[in-house]
């Protein structure tokens, strides 16, 4: 049961974004741009840096969540997500997203954790400044989004299939475009 008063049957992050949406709206437009917009990493790359950070928090509906979208980008490959998940540097990904994985879960820990060798190793391996930036960004970003998600005591559903139709429509349509809006408000 949430911490406050949460609208029914609206699972993780939705649900404080339901509950506060002049909130909800830039947040979701931050997370467009990071996971979303013009950039040299693949929305799946980036939703993977997402997901591995929710899995370091253990923020169940982030890490499943951002999970599945990043199998929608990623052709279904839902056994690619869970080897990220479980030892991204087993799982077979390029040595450059594997270095950002390694910045992004030090950002986790704390963005004091990340050294000098941390960014030469990645830009050895081919990462851009935007790419880091953006790594270091993102981490931070859902480092944020997990706690609000946690911090509440927001649900989670346990069926993979409702991450999976949530996912295809975050994925086509993107998250402001799925900001949730309160009856009340959308009846105006």
């Amino acid at each position: 049961m949430a911490h406050i008063a949460l609208p029914e049957g609206i699972p993780g992050i939705r649900g404080p974004m339901t509950f506060r949406p002049e909130t909800a709206g830039p947040l979701n437009q931050l997370v467009d741009v990071l996971l979303r917009g013009p950039h040299p990493l693949s929305p799946g790359e980036r939703e993977l840096i997402a997901t591995y950070v929710s899995v370091r928090n253990d923020c169940t509906y982030c890490q499943t969540i951002h999970g599945a979208i990043a199998a929608n980008h990623l052709g279904g490959n839902e056994e690619l997500v869970l080897s990220v998940k479980r030892d991204f540097g087993k799982a077979d990904i390029s040595d450059k997203l594997k270095a950002l994985l390694m910045i992004a879960g030090k950002v986790q820990i704390g963005g004091k954790n990340v050294t000098t060798e941390d960014v030469d190793r990645a830009r050895q391996l081919g990462a851009t400044d935007l790419e880091i930036h953006d790594t270091v960004l993102i981490a931070a970003v859902f480092c944020m989004c997990n706690r609000y998600v946690d911090g509440l005591a927001t649900w989670a559903p346990e069926d993979p299939e409702f991450y999976r139709q949530r996912a295809a429509l975050l994925a086509t349509n993107g998250y402001a475009a799925s900001t949730p809006v309160p009856a009340a408000l959308a009846a105006k």
